[in-house]
């Protein structure tokens, strides 16, 4: 999809959402609006800020669908035709994050436009993920997740119950602080149950130690747990 018809797109979404869910409405024109004035090609040069806005794309598409639905049993029909990640998000994250206050927005926003969006631990994430699939288990990733609700992966195993998870690199010192943050953040939003991963990369095995415990923790965790494993 080219900038101006991601523009475009924004905006046909901004006037579905105003009949169907107002709440949205004003997120969307709340993006439209940090957008608007750039140039396609300045848009185009910004890879952060574009893919944010794809992923908002899809969501809001997808959450306006459900709302369209004529009752809330084709709604719930809907849901159980997704995966249990799918269903989190949409049924669950996305809504919260479309109706809550979110105090980190504004933040990154700026961060994304700045090109100052530095995802240090991208190639762990992306070994973690892979190793999940291969493993039969699932996993979720959106820009919204990681950057208001600490969450790089959202992840489910046999028994399909998502699991909010964090992983980082984290030097000894400020490990607890960031731990302690990272559980603040998951009770503001209501996230029931999390795991704070954390790495030495001088361990050759260390992402394969992660997904044992990443699946384990998905079937296993009690709410209420915001485990710190390092």
């Amino acid at each position: 999809m080219q900038a101006k018809e991601i523009k475009e797109q924004i905006q046909v979404l901004i006037e579905q959402a105003s009949l169907l869910d107002p709440n949205l409405a004003r997120r969307l024109d709340e993006i439209n609006r940090w957008v608007k004035n750039l140039k396609p090609g300045s848009l185009m040069a910004k890879p952060f800020v574009l893919a944010f806005l794809l992923e908002v794309i899809t969501d809001s598409t997808i959450w306006l669908l459900i709302k369209s639905l004529p009752s809330p049993e084709a709604q719930q029909a809907k849901f159980e035709q997704m995966t249990p990640n799918e269903r989190y998000w949409y049924g669950y994250l996305f809504p919260k994050w479309i109706n809550a206050s979110d105090s980190k927005f504004y933040i990154w926003k700026q961060k994304l436009m700045a090109g100052e969006f530095n995802q240090v631990d991208d190639d762990i994430i992306r070994a973690i993920a892979q190793d999940i699939t291969s493993r039969d288990g699932s996993f979720w990733q959106r820009y919204i997740a990681d950057l208001s609700m600490a969450t790089d992966l959202i992840v489910s195993n046999r028994h399909q119950q998502p699991l909010c998870i964090q992983v980082t690199s984290v030097c000894q010192e400020l490990h607890h602080q960031k731990y302690q943050a990272w559980e603040n953040t998951l009770r503001s939003w209501e996230i029931k149950r999390g795991l704070f991963l954390s790495y030495n990369p001088q361990n050759a095995n260390f992402v394969n130690q992660l997904v044992n415990v990443a699946l384990y923790n998905s079937d296993y965790l009690a709410g209420g747990k915001y485990l710190n494993f390092s």
